[in-house]
């Protein structure tokens, strides 16, 4: 994978970039990218580096094993933590289809490939989407679901996961919280996500942007 990312915001799209590579699942993949990771980290500004290499002493302090243990239970198990954007503003309803519909559209229209690891809607992937993709468009998809970034953000560390560093790291890439936006953290966070359990069947397959690294 390389590590140039030309364009205007290096530092951002380098800080979002290297917070991607950190939400995937931590494997021999992940650990052959951590030196590329900590020499970005050392070139970005302190609001989103410093946290950077916070996770980056978390794992090389921590076996392997239990570091893949905590993320399945991070986020496959636990649903105060879902990774999934759309989760947060639509939970299990039909509305959720139609929603990640909206980011694989987007990232085709940009020109980039849906694979078949990874949702659409996977803060991962859209973070990798906004770094070396298109990114008026990533920025905008990233800005329009803060709320749901930052209430995982917080439930992370509520938990006390050293994933909370990562969320840092890219809470450090977003605007300013508004008013608006803690209200509707708030809003959410007091009701939950809707549960309704329908019309999710075609979106049952993973999902993932092939062109954006070989890490997918």
């Amino acid at each position: 994978m390389g590590w140039v990312v030309a364009m205007s915001d290096r530092s951002t799209a380098a800080a979002r970039l290297a917070c991607s590579w950190l939400l995937s699942y931590p494997d021999e993949r992940l650990l052959a990218q951590l030196d590329g990771i900590a020499a970005i980290a050392e070139e970005l500004p302190a609001s989103s580096g410093d946290p950077i290499r916070a996770f980056l002493d978390h794992l090389s302090g921590t076996p392997l094993t239990v570091v893949q243990e905590h993320y399945v239970v991070m986020f496959d198990m636990k649903r105060k933590a879902c990774p999934y954007l759309t989760y947060w503003t639509d939970g299990d309803t039909r509305n959720r289809g139609r929603a990640i519909l909206r980011f694989k559209q987007a990232y085709l229209d940009a020109g980039f490939e849906l694979g078949s690891e990874e949702l659409p809607d996977h803060l991962s992937v859209v973070l990798e989407f906004a770094a070396v993709g298109d990114r008026l468009t990533g920025e905008a998809l990233l800005a329009e679901h803060q709320e749901a970034i930052h209430l995982l953000r917080d439930a992370l560390a509520r938990m006390e996961s050293a994933y909370v560093h990562v969320l840092d790291g890219v809470v450090a890439t977003l605007p300013a919280v508004t008013p608006e936006i803690r209200q509707r953290m708030a809003d959410i966070a007091a009701s939950g996500p809707p549960s309704e359990s329908v019309g999710l069947e075609p979106f049952g397959a993973a999902l993932s942007l092939e062109p954006l690294g070989a890490r997918r």
